[in-house]
């Protein structure tokens, strides 16, 4: 079980569902990064810097590439419990979105062909709030699985028509 991020749980509340974003979900943001340290490399070239000085410079984009990405992707905590929906993110400047767990009315997930190919992919919850307040968890692993957690939470398999977890008294 994963540490509990700061959360303060209310009492009978549990995580069902806490992580960050994949690694593989920023490979892209990499690449630029590495796509720009060969650029600034050929123009330090061409202006006539030394080798060890253009070394030095794709060294040190890549370096900055690196732990940027690393840090945006630690510094993103998504949370499902049995009642909310949390995600965090920022450490110096932070920002949170939270809602309550029956505010969701639908949960889908989202892959592009790349997203497939590297095993990712969005999950979207609509709440019953307007869109600026849907919650979307980008880039998580296994993203039919959070899917799956959530309905499990909300009872919604055996909840009907009627709304979420809430089993209906028999006539």
């Amino acid at each position: 079980m994963l540490p509990r991020m700061s959360l303060n749980l209310s009492p009978g509340e549990q995580v069902i569902f806490q992580g960050h974003p994949s690694w593989r979900a920023i490979i892209g943001f990499y690449l630029k990064g590495v796509a720009i340290a060969i650029v600034l490399g050929v123009i330090a070239k061409l202006v006539g810097a030394s080798s060890l000085t253009v070394f030095l410079v794709v060294l040190v984009v890549i370096a900055v590439t690196v732990l940027v990405g690393f840090i945006r992707r630690v510094a993103t905590v998504y949370t499902i419990t049995t009642r909310r929906l949390n995600i965090k993110r920022g450490i110096v400047q932070r920002e949170v979105q939270e809602t309550r767990l029956e505010r969701v009315q639908n949960v889908n997930y989202n892959q592009s062909v790349y997203q497939r190919l590297v095993r990712i992919g969005d999950v979207d919850f609509d709440t019953a709030a307007s869109g600026e307040y849907d919650f979307i968890f980008y880039g998580v692993a296994n993203p039919e699985e959070v899917v799956h957690r959530v309905d499990q939470a909300t009872g919604a398999g055996a909840a009907g028509s009627h709304g979420l977890g809430e089993p209906q008294a028999p006539n």
